[in-house]
């Protein structure tokens, strides 16, 4: 477990120790994770989600009051202010203290996977219960909950959204395990109300093997549920012991 940028200040850099020339930068209110190349990718980030093609990703810091009409344009305009690409680039929100960005990586003999979250729960929620909801127009704000995650390994559109759905479960199975709860309900949450998720997958045709699952019964859903798990626990615990008097 790490939160490599605990101590660093506004700048540091990990060099991922499962995926050559993968890094994960932090920069003025940012964090960015590069690959060394172009990935397919899936994801539900405000900026550059959906069903495409990225290089990096990007979480970016905003206050936790931050309100406005076009957050695209937002992340585009911090992206050139840093000189960022803003093609194939996926960028995210949060209200989260990039310090306690917590990082877990393990490789296994037919894929490799990193996992990047930034965890708070002021705005935990539960899914499945009646509660106050809004228009989607009113709903977006800065992710509480953001995981970045890569894959190097080759996997089906099928396999893609599988994963997803595995790192979600892993989630709530964290916030479940350290007891959170939903504010307005108080049942337990399932994720809290601006959560996002980007999966990036390498496809390099060296990996022999072509996943066509990543569910908890697989060796990838396995890796995936328990680095998001690690990642999502460690994250909210540094955020914990810091806020304590």
């Amino acid at each position: 477990m790490t939160t490599p940028f605990l101590q660093t200040g506004e700048n540091g850099i990990h060099e991922s120790e499962v995926w050559p020339g993968l890094k994960l930068v932090r920069g003025e209110r940012h964090i960015l994770l590069e690959a060394p190349g172009v990935m397919e990718a899936l994801g539900s980030s405000v900026y550059g989600g959906g069903m495409t093609r990225i290089k990096r990703m990007v979480n970016i810091y905003v206050d936790k009051n931050y309100r406005c009409d076009d957050p695209g344009k937002d992340i585009e305009a911090s992206l050139k202010t840093w000189g960022y690409p803003v093609l194939k680039t996926a960028g995210l929100l949060t209200a989260v203290r990039l310090r306690y960005a917590s990082v877990m990586e393990e490789h296994c003999g037919d894929f490799a996977v990193f996992c990047c979250a930034t965890a708070g729960v002021s705005n935990a929620a539960r899914a499945g219960m009646r509660r106050t909801t809004f228009p989607a127009a009113a709903s977006l704000a800065p992710g509480t909950i953001n995981l970045l995650l890569a894959i190097d390994g080759r996997l089906t559109p099928g396999a893609m959204v599988n994963a997803v759905i595995t790192a979600t479960e892993a989630k709530t199975a964290a916030l479940g395990d350290l007891g959170v709860h939903d504010a307005e309900t108080g049942q337990a949450a399932t994720g809290t109300t601006t959560d996002a998720v980007v999966l990036g997958v390498s496809q390099r045709p060296d990996w022999p093997l072509l996943h066509s699952y990543a569910g908890t019964a697989t060796d990838l859903g396995g890796a995936v549920g328990r680095l998001v798990y690690a990642a999502v626990s460690e994250s909210l615990r540094c955020a914990a012991a810091e806020a304590r008097p």
